[in-house]
């Protein structure tokens, strides 16, 4: 682990990035919002739970829904909210369309000033602690009111919901069916702040190493979720490594081997499979080849089509919401409901402006000609404005 002195060596080394970032998030304003406003057709629900993690719960319930439907999670990403990530990804058009519940948890800037998960602080990332229990409890909530289907629980994110993703994953294996993580990175990859940045930029370990992470995470032994896992080759804020990791992770627990059972082509995208030994998918992983930090989009009104494009939200020709939903098997069930798809109000434009920021543009590794010309600063104020403008610190 780096010392003290190597940690204000390498942010002084790299401030004119730190200076960048901190610029933009002194020019933005706060994340607004708008969840309650008429225009927004989530609903947000109290009282689920003690809620250590100091989150809100917002629900999207289709008008029709089928009997004893499943229920979806939807984690969103940094600088996001609930009703911006649910615009964008399409979750709840795939509820109106085939009649399961979404549940969207939302951060709150006194916890992050970025609005991110707390994927790396552990605890967060414990059974039965901080924002890890509030979503299990925001869970309970949802399937006493709705007689959701325990066996038919989901849970998705985008990088660092993906990551919470999971981290929801491995410490409530027994409550969710299934998983997907977008962008995102593995359980365990990070315990504080530094090695937050180290693992966003890319970090490997032994196949069974991540595999006892997630076994020491809770009681439960088996059988496992199944996996999706989806990332960018392009990918300048969470380096791609991190999908070969998750796979490593969920493939040695589900005892497959490292070879997948087949490689496909979806839509033009790279797809590998491990199936069990009956055939069941248990493990796929999506390269998006080209494709930058986000949520893999393919705008449109088809079946296979849906959510809106913007920051973080990619129109790459493949849906992500959908190809998840599908295997997860949500989608083509046998009760679809005969309402017309809802239509989504636009998100307001000051949640996307300068959202497009520069996060993974390479940073000066070097001091410059001009640095000696620079007055004095202040070093620590420097390392806790940077963490937190980087929504690695509360």
């Amino acid at each position: 682990m780096l010392n003290l002195s190597k940690t204000v060596k390498n942010l002084v080394r790299h401030r004119h990035h730190w200076d960048k970032v901190m610029q933009a998030t002194a020019a933005r304003r706060p994340l607004p919002q708008f969840n309650n406003s008429p225009d927004s057709h989530l609903r947000e629900v109290t009282g689920f739970g003690s809620n250590p993690g100091a989150l809100r719960m917002f629900m999207y319930v289709p008008e029709r829904l089928a009997p004893s439907p499943a229920l979806v999670v939807a984690l969103h990403g940094c600088t996001q909210n609930a009703t911006s990530y649910d615009h964008g990804s399409g979750w709840s058009t795939l509820a109106s369309r085939h009649g399961f519940v979404v549940l969207l948890p939302e951060q709150q800037p006194a916890n992050n000033p970025k609005n991110c998960f707390s994927w790396f602080q552990p605890s967060d990332t414990a059974r039965g602690h901080g924002e890890a229990l509030s979503i299990s409890q925001m869970v309970e909530r949802a399937i006493a009111d709705y007689g959701i289907d325990r066996r038919r629980v989901y849970v998705t994110g985008l990088s660092a919901g993906g990551a919470m993703a999971s981290a929801m994953l491995a410490t409530y294996p027994d409550v969710f069916a299934g998983g997907a993580i977008i962008a995102g990175l593995p359980y365990g990859a990070a315990a504080n702040v530094q090695e937050a940045f180290a693992s966003m930029r890319g970090r490997s370990r032994s196949a069974a190493e991540w595999a006892e992470l997630v076994r020491a995470a809770s009681p439960y032994q088996g059988p496992w979720p199944k996996i999706s896992v989806w990332h960018g080759t392009a990918d300048a804020t969470v380096d791609p490594l991190n999908a070969d990791e998750i796979v490593k992770q969920w493939t040695t627990l589900h005892g497959l081997p490292v070879v997948p059972t087949r490689d496909d082509r979806v839509n033009g995208y790279p797809r590998q499979v491990w199936c069990s030994p009956t055939g069941d998918e248990l493990v796929e992983s999506y390269t998006l080849t080209g494709m930058a930090h986000g949520t893999p989009l393919a705008i449109g009104p088809a079946a296979d089509q849906g959510g809106s494009a913007g920051a973080f939200f990619l129109d790459v020709g493949i849906s992500s919401s959908f190809h998840i939903a599908k295997f997860w098997g949500l989608v083509g069930d046998t009760y679809i409901p005969a309402v017309e798809d809802i239509t989504l109000a636009p998100v307001p434009h000051e949640l996307l402006r300068g959202a497009e920021e520069r996060v993974g543009e390479p940073i000066h590794t070097e001091p410059t000609e001009h640095d000696e010309d620079k007055p004095p600063f202040n070093v620590q104020a420097v390392i806790t404005n940077a963490l937190k403008a980087a929504g690695l610190m509360k």
